[in-house]
């Protein structure tokens, strides 16, 4: 087996470490993830070492932290906590300061290698709490950032040449970040001396022996949701098995998209998969098992939970109690689940629920993809030969339009305080042509690797798309308790917004399914399926001046990973076309467009 040059990124358990390792691996250099309790000797030959950031402070007292790494004698960068506890080591300081969500600009103010060839300035992604300010001797500044606003953030990029010490408060590793992948390169490359000879097909080989190794002869059973994650998996597990060693099912769990199921088994007859595919409808099993359930983490685990019961009398009707489970988890299912040492949970994944990791630890799943990103499973999809139109698909989540049918016992939430809020948003707004109103809901975001449970904003009027997302970033970025911001598409502007009861029903789910199927058409129409990476239409029970009850939310995003994610710009003809459709449906109190980044917002609002 040929050695490779090796870097390790310690995982302090933000959401990144393992985007780290993926962005090394792209410059065709290995990565392997390591934990800051490892002992020294875990870092036996590593060329470098990248540390990670985290949903802890580094203000305060981290605790099991190996600080004896940071004295190995190779070069060493930080991201965010990692470069603020490369501040702390060599005699700086960090301070729990103003935090900063999204984009900001760097000023690039010293020479340094990391830095080699690249603008003087640039945009970079922030997320973080602690604040570097004041560095010790050996070190320098290097890079200053500035928010929105303009006010200057100092000591954003640190370096000592000598000791080969980097740190940016930043997170180079998104794909947000300029040229996050060059300073990467540059620290790989040219400061550590890495040859690039790692590649996918070397990891697909390996994949495939690994498969072989642990399944040996028993039959494997893939939960294939038709999604490019299942298709993968189920293309990488028929290469390293044979057709008689793996079954697919497809479970309609009836909250699926319009035609979907008979699309899916199509799909998969046609890539040579059908030899074992199993279909069942268990589509009145799944909606009696979420009568009544309201809260997001709860139905997640009702779906998955249900997935597995489907499962399991699946495997005794077929007489296959010995088979194992296979599932196309892919890494931010895990990281997102909290499944890391010290990540935060955010949400918690269908294919993450308790029964599903008792069955990890007793050795009977099978999770080939589970250190990929999207962007890798794609590339893996093209050295299987796997059809362009199956892997350029949209994603689409595994509890499918139970995530994005929020439900509502109709009541307020706790802590909903517009006579504090709203003059906060009066504020923000002021000199710009547009109001805003705190909606009385709550979504899912993600602040500092930290899970939030907060309320959006929803304004009404008219600007520039770069204009209304800059004013978005500083309402959600400023006033405490807000994680989103929405644009009033219905052009009715809002005096009142009153949440109702509902919960998940065949006839919300039916009215869910003719609103996505308005947008899908609309974005194929317009050429926009592969440029989107994911489009999200949600559905939450919301009457708006007395009118509707149901509010509808467009959520097209510009990513790679689902890590990080931007707002994608919709042509004015494309709204023009689905406005009136979508208003138009029975119960619709309006139509409003994401206008979040990932952070603070998650791609779902669930």
């Amino acid at each position: 087996m040929t050695e490779h040059d090796r870097i390790a990124v310690v995982d302090f358990g933000g959401q990144y470490a393992h985007l780290i390792a993926t962005k090394v691996r792209r410059q065709r250099v290995l990565a392997e993830i390591r934990q800051p309790e490892d002992p020294v000797d875990a870092f036996h030959g590593m060329k470098g070492i990248i540390l990670s950031g985290s949903p802890s402070l580094a203000s305060g007292d981290e605790g099991g932290f190996n600080t004896a790494i940071l004295d190995l004698p190779v070069p060493i960068l930080g991201f965010c906590f990692g470069h603020q506890e490369i501040a702390k080591r060599y005699g700086g300081a960090v301070e729990h300061c103003r935090s900063e969500y999204g984009p900001a600009r760097l000023e690039v103010i010293g020479d340094t290698p990391v830095f080699a060839g690249l603008p003087r300035e640039q945009t970079v992604w922030m997320s973080h709490q602690d604040t570097v300010v004041a560095v010790g001797e050996g070190f320098r500044e290097v890079g200053v950032s500035y928010d929105h606003d303009g006010t200057a953030h100092r000591f954003a990029a640190i370096a000592d040449e000598e000791r080969r010490r980097y740190g940016f408060q930043y997170h180079p590793e998104v794909d947000d970040t300029e040229h996050g992948e060059a300073m990467l390169r540059n620290f790989v490359v040219d400061v550590c001396g890495c040859r690039g000879d790692w590649t996918m097909a070397r990891h697909l080989a390996e994949q495939i022996d690994a498969i072989r190794s642990s399944v040996g002869t028993r039959k494997v059973f893939l939960l294939a949701s038709g999604g490019v994650d299942s298709t993968v998996c189920a293309r990488l597990l028929g290469e390293a098995l044979g057709p008689d060693q793996l079954h697919l099912l497809h479970i309609d769990n009836g909250l699926m998209r319009q035609d979907e199921s008979r699309q899916v088994l199509d799909e998969f007859e046609r890539a040579g998969l059908g030899r074992h595919l199993h279909f069942v409808d268990a589509s009145d099993r799944f909606l009696s098992a979420l009568a009544g359930v309201i809260g997001p983490e709860q139905k997640r685990h009702v779906i998955g939970t249900t997935f597995i019961q489907v499962f399991d009398d699946e495997v005794r009707r077929l007489d296959l109690g010995d088979m194992l489970l296979a599932q196309g988890t892919i890494y931010p299912d895990t990281i997102e689940t909290g499944g890391t040492r010290r990540a935060d949970t955010i949400k918690t994944h269908h294919n993450r629920v308790p029964i599903i990791e008792e069955m990890i630890l007793a050795g009977r799943v099978v999770e080939p993809l589970r250190d990929l990103y999207k962007v890798e499973v794609r590339e893996m999809a093209g050295a299987l030969g796997i059809d362009p139109s199956l892997v350029w698909r949209q994603p689409f989540p595994g509890p499918g339009l139970g995530v994005r049918l929020l439900c509502s016992d109709g009541s307020v939430p706790s802590g909903h305080d517009p006579e504090r809020t709203q003059p906060l948003i009066d504020e923000q707004l002021r000199g710009t042509g547009l109001h805003g109103q705190l909606l009385p809901v709550r979504s899912v975001g993600v602040k500092a690797d930290l899970r939030t449970y907060e309320q959006p904003v929803m304004l009404t009027g008219h600007a520039p798309h770069e204009t209304l997302l800059s004013i978005a970033a500083q309402i959600y970025g400023r006033i405490p308790g807000v994680n989103r911001c929405v644009l009033d598409l219905s052009e009715h502007g809002i005096r009142t917004a009153e949440p109702r009861a509902a919960g998940v029903t065949r006839a919300r789910l039916d009215l869910l399914r003719e609103a996505d199927a308005i947008v899908m058409r609309a974005v194929e129409r317009h050429g926009l399926m592969r440029a989107i990476w994911q489009f999200p239409t949600v559905m939450l029970p919301l009457t708006i001046d007395g009118r509707g009850e149901e509010l509808v939310i467009l959520r097209p995003v510009l990513s790679e990973r689902g890590m990080t994610a931007r707002p994608a710009v919709l042509p004015p003809a494309l709204v023009d076309e689905i406005r009136e459709p979508i208003l138009s449906l029975p119960g619709v109190s309006g139509l409003v467009l994401d206008l979040t980044t990932k952070p603070p917002g998650t791609i779902e609002w669930e």
